[in-house]
């Protein structure tokens, strides 16, 4: 049985919970650069000190939110095809809730628009990598054992796979709201041409 939390520890946690809640919604509205600590205490109605206790800075704060989009997206994606037994069709439903969640505002603004300014090109593309390499890798390497691509490249061709996601979220998340979707489905259908000109 887990040990029963004092209530410091509930109130600590409690506290966190709304402090990222409340930094997720500021830096989706305003952005990384315009978003203070001082705005994020504020909101969340507790001291700038009750900040610090549970971030060094705003850049942790921003890691954290970031942290949070992008295991909630992994998570949905990973589901999205977990118990579909044809890779095709797995590569296709876990493609199409990715770019689903680049057309959400909050996803689309915080890991393709704030998140390369806040950390710079170099960490984000680490980030990124951190969180969704393993998962195109492992639906590149699906596809190769049921023929749909070649096996020859694979690290290569799971980088071009990666770097086409990274390239669609971008464009979804900078478009007009109303020309999201249909962004959207041209980069669908676009990486569906690419996964069958490589077929054999």
């Amino acid at each position: 049985m887990p040990p029963v939390k004092s209530r410091r520890e509930m109130y600590s946690e409690a506290t966190r919970a709304a402090l990222l809640e409340q930094a997720t919604a500021l830096f989706a509205e305003r952005g990384f650069a315009a978003t203070s600590l001082e705005d994020v205490a504020a909101a969340t109605q507790v001291t700038r000190g009750a900040v610090y206790h549970h971030f060094a800075n705003k850049l942790a704060l921003f890691e954290a939110v970031l942290d949070e989009q992008e295991t909630r997206a992994m998570s949905e994606i990973a589901a999205a095809a977990a118990g579909i037994s044809e890779p095709m069709e797995a590569a296709t439903k876990a493609l199409g809730v990715f770019l689903d969640q680049c057309c959400e505002p909050v996803y689309g603004r915080l890991c393709w628009q704030e998140a390369p300014t806040a950390l710079g090109f170099v960490r984000w593309h680490e980030y990124e990598k951190r969180y969704a390499f393993g998962l195109v890798e492992g639906f590149v390497e699906a596809l190769m054992s049921a023929g749909y691509l070649p096996r020859q490249a694979q690290e290569t061709t799971a980088q071009f796979f990666f770097w086409m996601l990274g390239g669609a979220g971008m464009a979804i998340s900078r478009a007009e709201p109303e020309d999201r979707r249909r962004v959207r489905d041209e980069w669908f259908e676009l990486m569906l041409r690419s996964i069958r000109g490589l077929q054999r």
